[in-house]
């Protein structure tokens, strides 16, 4: 099994000259990551030979390595790393830079070592490069004792995004055994320019195409600060979703979420009746209590305090669930009162409910009791905790976690090679650093991606809705494929 580098981490190579370690780092990172004691006697001197520049070379080359680690970014130290001291500097850095600390020994066979030195325009001196194989020969044991985060030999290795361990083991069990997981294309930014339907259609075809079992769209009636501008186009979802059922896919269709503060509950039941009939029994209905003032104010809606709104939350649900059921007669429970039932068509078939939010007192309990699904945070560490959460609330309302279908909504910069997902984040990332953007849509590549969506399916998590940050038109989507068809 190949070695796993955490990424981004400060990498040390240690190895004398002619040991391999420029190709090592090469071919593991790129250019810009990669600050090298030869490189940098070229620029503050006459050459890489300039050895009277080496001392210019270094003070330039801390300077690099301790901006870089105060970003958060890689940084992979090309010198021979034989100083302990150097290293203690580096180890050091590392940690005020809360960066994974990674030596890489390249213990080269002196033969060879000497066979590469004297094929040198310039060889270093056999003395010189004696003394350094010396140095060599007990200096695993010696780095091992200094405190690294992980030794290693230098092999091909597998670079692993630090903000998903475990991604590539669960990337390799996914390819020898797949898990079954659906992906759900949720939609929120609109760039249709001169012909929304034709955009909206081929979009749908293309989710289609790729493998998606659905279309998810947002329920705001202005887009929301975390996804554009407010004068962006946001269209209204039920209708929009009505236009895409008559396209005759096998797409479900749906939204999430709904916030119950501006859609009366019965008319609600109304829509999302009318929805699956017209899409053949695929339509979900995704809810939450509402968040955003502004969209209500905006729109002379009243925004009710957060008790309230979960209140309406829960009448809601069960004014739904009241409407969808067989015939027409009355209903009355403690909450919801109604002379009769009377809601034609019928939903084609059971429509899921899926509770979006994750407020652990409230929302998570009402998922619990009322829910068919509830939506949480795609971030590992976080997920864990909301499970633990919902299992105990489901556990007091006498229900099993495992009915609840457990979905989440992710955001993932996903690139064809680490040199692109950095520039996709470089182009997106706006004035967040790019560490922390880069953490919070999950960025790596596709086979990154399958092993961290590995680990949702591990959890429990059914269904992911995945939203590009980037939605131009169809290509986007058909990108995706490779990740959703890893999931059969």
């Amino acid at each position: 099994m190949q070695p796993r580098i955490p990424d981004p981490a400060l990498v040390v190579l240690i190895g004398v000259s002619g040991s391999g370690k420029s190709a090592w780092a090469a071919a593991h990172y790129q250019p810009n990551e990669i600050v090298s004691s030869d490189q940098l006697r070229a620029v503050v001197g006459s050459s890489e030979r300039d050895l009277d520049a080496s001392a210019d070379a270094f003070a330039v080359l801390d300077q690099i390595v301790a901006a870089r680690a105060r970003r958060g970014l890689t940084v992979v130290i090309d010198t021979l790393g034989l100083d302990p001291q150097r290293r203690r500097g580096y180890l050091e850095l590392a940690s005020q830079a809360r960066l994974p600390a990674v030596a890489v020994l390249v213990p080269t066979a002196a033969g060879l070592c000497r066979d590469r030195n004297r094929a040198r325009d310039v060889p270093v001196p056999a003395a010189v490069l004696d003394s350094q194989l010396q140095r060599m020969r007990g200096m695993r044991a010696e780095v091992e004792a200094e405190g690294w985060d992980l030794v290693l030999t230098a092999e091909p290795s597998v670079l692993e995004p630090a903000h998903t361990p475990g991604a590539v083991s669960a990337g390799q069990q996914q390819a020898r055994a797949p898990a079954g997981l659906e992906f759900v294309l949720q939609v929120s930014r609109f760039g249709w320019g001169d012909d929304p339907a034709g955009w909206l259609r081929s979009i749908a075809l293309a989710a289609a195409a790729a493998g998606f079992g659905g279309i998810a769209l947002m329920d705001h009636l202005i887009q929301v600060p975390q996804v554009g501008r407010a004068w962006e186009p946001i269209p209204e979802p039920w209708v929009t979703l009505g236009m895409l059922a008559g396209l005759g896919t096998d797409l479900r269709l749906g939204t999430l979420v709904t916030p119950v503060t501006y859609r009366p509950a019965g008319v609600l039941a109304k829509t999302a009746a009318t929805l699956d009939v017209l899409c053949g029994g695929r339509a979900f209905c995704g809810v939450g209590a509402g968040w955003w003032q502004r969209e209500h104010a905006g729109f002379g809606l009243p925004f009710p305090a957060a008790a309230a709104r979960l209140d309406q939350l829960e009448l809601t649900i069960e004014t739904m669930r009241a409407l969808w059921q067989p015939g027409t007669r009355a209903y009355h429970s403690g909450r919801v009162s109604l002379p009769e039932t009377t809601c034609y068509p019928r939903p084609a078939g059971p429509i899921p409910i899926i509770v979006g939010g994750s407020g652990e007192r409230r929302t998570l309990q009402i998922a619990a009791r009322l829910g068919d699904g509830c939506n949480l945070p795609s971030d590992l560490g976080t997920l864990e905790h909301k499970l633990a959460v919902l299992g105990q609330h489901c556990r007091q309302a006498g229900r099993d976690l495992a009915e609840l279908a457990i979905t989440v909504l992710d955001v993932p910069v996903i690139g064809t090679s680490r040199a692109e997902v950095a520039e996709l984040v470089d182009r997106m990332r706006g004035r967040t650093s790019a560490v922390a953007f880069a953490r919070r849509h999950h960025a790596g590549t596709a086979a990154d991606h399958i092993g961290r969506f590995a680990l949702l399916a591990e959890r429990g998590v059914r269904t992911v809705f995945l939203a590009p940050p980037v939605l131009a038109g169809p290509d986007d989507v058909l990108r995706l494929a490779p990740v959703v068809s890893a999931f059969g």
